[in-house]
């Protein structure tokens, strides 16, 4: 049975060096993740930005161990190679829409890149979806130009060698950055580059903060994966499953309970009011497993296992903002992994519909294998204050002889008109036998 993706994402400012990232390896294989996914690791432009890229070619001085500056390629392929020692996979960020504004290629190419009236580098700009009036622009980046015209090849042509060199080093996955602000077509051309080279590349395409017509522009580029915005669902609404529904039409998807781009979990269970330190990590053990149990990949950011409350921060995070843990989740982390890549309906994007069990106080989430491998059902106490008892109807009649494979709670059968108890924001998973 193919597995999805299990991303853990060691984001490079704050694991260090490149000899000091593999100081992280045992620990995450432990916690059953099977890909690393690492944010650029480039030398980057006048901001420190990561995804300010300076050069393609060459590292970023704060991940270099002193007296191997020269030693980039070699750097990169030697923990690749310490990587794949212990199963796991390594994918890298492809910044491909912009560069930083004082990139080498700027001033190699400056025909690649789109101009303001006055001449100047367009900076790229992100709208936000829920108010189109609001624009978030990044004035250190520049913005690349893959319109019909002489430059397309050429701009093409540039980045299909990058992925080239970084798969000979022994890369086997590209995060694409901003994938929905370049055409599918464009992709396309990259993505059979990287396939060419090596038929098992994975290519995930960022897309939050995304039109929903940008994502339907995505379709046919070739994707693996793209991300959903479970993160942010209130286990009422029905958006997230009309997303999920359109999402798998184009390529499976990705949840996580918090990514380098958002706030720490920590700093919104605050926010609610919940800072009592078995809660906190309780509401941890849920967004984990509500996150492995929704979609076909999962991912979570260096330091989630741990409870780290600062956020992560692409110019400004160092190795010194290391927290001290607020509590130590890494067990049940793998416990929850090696669940996921047990059950066959959890690793393929399969129809997946809501039912609200005993007016609305339980949500039970029914899930299908795409290619007939069972089902998997997911239930969920919404109320993060109080427990509730609900009584299992309304499931699909097919949906029996099924038991729960919920660390801890393993081998309880699923049957119509069972009552359970689940605990204030209580995550639950049931999957056929």
């Amino acid at each position: 049975m193919p597995e999805g993706v299990r991303l853990y994402n060691l984001f490079p400012l704050l694991a260090g060096t490149v000899t000091e990232w593999e100081d992280h390896l045992d620990r995450i294989k432990a916690m059953g993740f099977n890909w690393i996914f690492l944010n650029p690791f480039h030398y980057p432009g006048f901001s420190g930005s990561l995804y300010a890229v300076k050069d393609y070619y060459s590292f970023n001085p704060l991940m270099v161990p002193d007296g191997q500056k020269d030693a980039n390629d070699k750097l990169i392929s030697q923990f690749v190679k310490a990587a794949k020692k212990r199963g796991l996979l390594v994918m890298m960020d492809l910044v491909a829409n912009h560069t930083g504004k004082d990139a080498l290629v700027t001033e190699e190419h400056p025909e690649w890149f789109l101009r303001e009236p006055d001449g100047s580098l367009c900076s790229p700009f992100a709208v936000d979806p829920g108010d189109p009036r609001k624009r978030t622009v990044w004035a250190d980046l520049a913005e690349l130009n893959y319109h019909d015209g002489p430059q397309q090849k050429p701009l093409v042509d540039f980045f299909c060698g990058v992925i080239r060199h970084y798969l000979k080093l022994g890369i086997r996955g590209f995060r694409c950055d901003a994938a929905y602000k370049i055409r599918a077509d464009i992709w396309q051309r990259m993505i059979e580059a990287g396939r060419k080279a090596n038929r098992d590349v994975l290519f995930v395409a960022e897309n939050l903060g995304a039109m929903q017509e940008q994502v339907e522009a995505m379709r046919g580029a070739g994707f693996d994966y793209l991300f959903n915005s479970a993160k942010w669902w209130d286990f009422r609404q029905d958006w997230l499953l009309n997303q999920y529904e359109l999402f798998r039409s184009i390529a499976p998807s990705i949840s996580f309970p918090e990514s380098h781009d958002t706030e720490r979990l920590a700093e919104k269970l605050a926010a609610d009011g919940i800072t009592a330190p078995n809660e906190v990590k309780q509401n941890y053990r849920h967004a984990y497993l509500f996150s492995a149990a929704f979609a076909t990949g999962v991912m979570i950011p260096i330091g989630f296992e741990y409870g780290f409350k600062k956020r992560l921060h692409v110019v400004h995070t160092r190795p010194s903002d290391w927290e001290k843990p607020a509590f130590d989740i890494t067990e049940y982390i793998g416990e929850v992994n090696r669940m996921k890549a047990s059950v066959p309906a959890l690793n393929e994007e399969g129809p997946q519909r809501a039912v609200l069990l005993d007016g609305g106080s339980v949500m039970a989430l029914e899930r299908r294998a795409e290619s007939g491998a069972g089902w998997a059902v997911t239930l969920i106490n919404p109320n993060t204050e109080t427990s509730v008892t609900a009584r299992v109807n309304g499931l699909d009649g097919s949906i029996s002889g099924g038991h729960e494979v919920t660390p801890g709670w393993q081998g309880m059968p699923l049957h119509p008109g069972m009552e359970i108890t689940l605990d204030p924001g209580d995550v639950r998973v049931f999957a056929s036998s």
